[in-house]
């Protein structure tokens, strides 16, 4: 089982909020520092429940049907102990490897190979 959180971590953002805020001379702007990081503190707050919760299931020497109705009874079982669940896509282990090695949650669309949005076709 693997817990992720499904939004950004705020600490980096607000430590650098409070190291500014102590070395701002100016009043008004340290002021608009302390009110961002009580926004920040806010939005975090909202997003405490946030997580997503995730069953990985690695099959050995399971062939191809076979699979399929293993995952399947998986998956009723869940479902019948009041759980919702569904097998991730390409989309969602693109999205579930993004948050757990860079905690990157904010990017619509992930790509298959690292620097693909650059590649120009028939140039």
């Amino acid at each position: 089982m693997l817990c992720l959180n499904s939004r950004e971590n705020f600490e980096e953002n607000k430590s650098f909020l409070r190291k500014r805020a102590e070395e701002e001379r100016n009043p008004v702007i340290r002021k608009l520092l302390e009110r961002d990081q009580n926004f920040l503190d806010r939005i975090q707050v909202q997003m405490a429940t946030t997580r997503e919760f995730l069953i990985i299931i690695q099959l050995h020497n399971e062939k191809g049907t076979e699979v399929f109705s293993y995952l399947d009874r998986i998956e009723k079982s869940l479902k019948e102990q009041g759980f919702s669940a569904s097998r991730a896509g390409s989309e969602d282990i693109k999205r579930i490897m993004a948050v757990y090695y860079e905690q990157n949650v904010t990017s619509e669309k992930f790509e298959d190979f690292d620097g693909e949005r650059w590649i120009i076709p028939d140039d």
